[in-house]
């Protein structure tokens, strides 16, 4: 669990820049964050390094993911009763576990334990996590300032989540916008290059930007 959680730390920048993205619309920013880690911890926990992802291209969208179900979800992060229950179950497993092996558990050690399934355990353990703290004090306990953080460029985030939705389209829709936006091909020159009209090009093109655009707001 301490890989996990230093791996989980070290990407917090993530959250903060996701999170920015989605200030000004009704909901504190603490809230956004607490969404964008959940999505951070679930990120990490399905993340499979074979596919060849980097994790941070794998995480954004999860991240984002999660802050967006803010917004469905009326703005609060809902934990339902049983999910709590869960959580204090597991929490006790974590304490036992802990004062007879002077480590703490694993996620799999856990699941094996109380014979649930890792993501259920992951989940129960994000559910206990305490709210992260967005300011400290100083040394009198007086004065308050944010917390100072190192996180990426808010133009980096969307960059790498307009790639990631990108590399989901169909071949001959990713080959468009390739032609289109990377390689700054007219609409006439991309069609040639696709057996289409330019017409058609325009067509479709319109309809992928519509959807790439509602994936990423």
């Amino acid at each position: 669990m301490a890989e996990r959680d230093n791996a989980i730390k070290e990407n917090l920048g993530l959250v903060h820049a996701c999170a920015k993205r989605f200030r000004g619309r009704g909901i504190d920013y603490e809230d956004l964050y607490q969404a964008g880690c959940l999505g951070l911890v679930k990120a990490f926990d399905n993340f499979k390094s074979e596919l060849g992802y980097k994790f941070s291209t794998y995480a954004v969208p999860v991240i984002i993911g999660e802050i967006k179900r803010l917004f469905r979800d009326g703005g609060a992060v809902k934990i339902s009763r049983g999910l709590k229950e869960l959580s204090l179950k597991v929490t006790r497993e974590v304490q036992n576990f802990e004062l007879k092996n002077g480590r703490e558990p694993t996620v799999k050690e856990l699941s094996d334990i109380m014979g649930i399934e890792p993501e259920q355990v992951s989940e129960a353990l994000t559910a206990s996590m305490q709210p992260v703290s967005l300011t400290i004090t100083d040394d009198d306990g007086e004065n308050q300032a944010d917390i100072p953080v190192q996180s990426p460029d808010e133009n980096i985030t969307e960059i790498m989540s307009l790639n990631t939705e990108i590399s989901r389209l169909d071949e001959k829709d990713r080959k468009m916008i390739e032609l289109r936006f990377f390689r700054n091909m007219t609409q006439s020159e991309t069609a040639k290059k696709l057996n289409m009209t330019q017409v058609q090009v325009s067509r479709r093109e319109k309809k992928i930007l519509l959807q790439l655009r509602e994936r990423l707001i």
